[in-house]
């Protein structure tokens, strides 16, 4: 093998492993969020939630992910944003309402779930 073939060779695979590190990483626990209202009307709610996730050591996009689903008003819809959830391998739904709760409580119990 010539040396610039050698030199090619070798600095492809530098350039190539931590890219395949990176890939190999395990995917960040799902959070998944349901509530009836809207996003807007419960910022101050989703604030103080996120808040107390970050001093209990979770932080949104750095070591967990988590998924919102609103109802906007429309309970019919719950269901359907859950079965989203579910899907989404989500490791906790935290719902919000006795409605939210209901929807959640009728998924298969793939997942524990929190109330608040």
């Amino acid at each position: 093998m010539k040396r610039r073939e050698f030199i090619a060779l070798a600095g492809g695979t530098v350039v190539a492993w931590p890219l395949a590190a990176r890939a190999q990483q395990p995917a960040l626990p799902v959070i998944g969020f349901l509530d009836s209202g809207t996003s807007g009307g419960l910022a101050d709610s989703t604030r103080a939630y996120t808040q107390g996730l970050r001093e209990s050591g979770y932080v949104d996009g750095q070591n967990v992910t988590i998924e919102y689903r609103w109802a906007e008003g429309n309970n019919d819809r719950l269901p359907e944003l859950a079965d989203d959830l579910v899907r989404r391998h989500v490791a906790v739904i935290v719902a919000g309402g006795n409605v939210a709760v209901l929807a959640a409580k009728a998924r298969p119990p793939q997942f524990p779930l929190s109330f608040r």
